[in-house]
């Protein structure tokens, strides 16, 4: 009797001791990433085809059965390229639909106060769309950067410009804020290096397309070539205006800039105009990334056009599975986060993927590509 008491008691303790608690936003079935970028407004396209790729990356790891037995889900949430915004959804991404990890953010404004509220809760902060410089900052362990920096652009850009086209009057257009200010450090720096100084620089003010007088103000300085720092739309706002008051210098536009919308918006006034590309080139399935990546779109939905954009996405979305599969069945953000500082570098369908403070930043990374006449892209011949 007393034995069997004893047995009783244990078993009273057992189911009185609270279980394990899983990690956020894991369950038995699935794992919740969220995403905070612009759904809506004029940059609208950067933060739907991140997530069109991310959703293509999930989708093709999910038919071939998750991670350990689990799917990968993603919420989206439009911060509208909006700071005050981005920090209103990012927090309702932890606090209320309690994500495993953020991934996929768009721009520099939106992460530099986006990711001290990650840091602050040890989530992970996965594939930015941003190459600013502070990203890499060594303290931010839980930030996971897959691309160049903006840095690194701006010496192809320069490298280019100058030994290629024998250029040397140099201007630049950029956003007024964060990250414009990150492109023109970069392009400074390229500058620099060479015994150069801008020629001119303009602004124009984030979520506008008011162009007209930084137009008017390079325009003046006669320039060779303008580099410009934004988004497709006041971008291509300012090209058009330029085209139309005879002012035609070499347009050289940053990755973030959204090439494949640049070149819709431009339409035929877009021939000639360079855009640099920090992923592989997303129309060249003889690369077996990219092919993973063209059928993953398909099996998301079979009317999806490759982009440089959804590449991105998606290099985020199988690194993310990558990492969490050497992870092991119980994952935690911890856990998640010392696999890939520890690893640093992940082979992503035979493509290379530096990232943490690895991330891939050399010249070499970086390639340029021109907008053709009918709205197609090339890689650019020389470098």
């Amino acid at each position: 009797m007393r034995d069997l008491q004893l047995k009783a008691l244990c078993w009273v303790l057992l189911l009185t001791i609270p279980a394990q608690a899983e990690e956020v936003g894991v369950t038995a079935n699935r794992i919740l990433f969220g995403q905070a970028a612009a759904m809506s407004g004029p940059s609208s396209a950067l933060g739907l085809k991140m997530r069109q790729g991310l959703l293509a990356a999930f989708a093709e790891v999910n038919a071939k059965g998750g991670i350990h037995g689990r799917k990968l889900d993603l919420i989206s949430r439009d911060d509208g390229y909006d700071p005050d915004r981005s920090v209103l959804q990012t927090f309702k991404l932890i606090d209320e639909d309690k994500v495993f990890a953020l991934i996929g953010a768009v721009g520099t404004p939106t992460s530099l106060v986006t990711v001290p509220i990650a840091k602050a809760q040890n989530v992970p902060f996965i594939g930015p769309f941003t190459g600013a410089g502070f990203l890499r900052a060594s303290d931010l362990d839980n930030v996971v950067n897959i691309r160049a920096s903006y840095a690194a652009e701006a010496e192809n850009w320069i490298k280019h410009l100058t030994e290629d086209r024998h250029i040397k009057r140099v201007a630049i257009f950029y956003q007024d804020d964060p990250y414009g200010r990150d492109g023109l450090a970069g392009l400074k720096q390229a500058l620099e290096k060479r015994g150069m100084e801008l020629a001119a620089e303009a602004t124009y003010e984030r979520n506008t397309t008011a162009v007209a007088a930084a137009m008017r103000t390079l325009k003046r300085a006669e320039p060779e070539a303008v580099v410009m720092v934004g988004t497709y739309a006041p971008c291509a706002e300012f090209i058009k205006l330029a085209r139309r008051s005879d002012f035609n210098p070499v347009f050289v536009n940053i990755s973030f800039v959204g090439a494949v919308a640049l070149a819709q918006e431009l339409g035929r006034e877009g021939k000639g105009v360079i855009v640099s590309q920090v992923v592989p080139f997303p129309w060249d399935a003889s690369i077996k990334v990219v092919a993973d990546y063209q059928a993953a779109e398909r099996l998301l939905d079979a009317e999806l056009e490759p982009d440089f954009v959804s590449l991105e996405g998606y290099l985020s979305g199988r690194l993310a599975a990558a990492a969490l599969e050497m992870a092991g069945p119980d994952p935690t953000r911890a856990g998640l986060l010392r696999v890939i500082n520890e690893v640093g570098s992940f082979d992503i369908s035979g493509h290379r993927l530096a990232v943490a403070h690895r991330t891939q930043d050399t010249a070499a990374e970086v390639f340029l590509t021109v907008i053709q006449g009918d709205g197609t892209f090339k890689p650019v011949d020389h470098l």
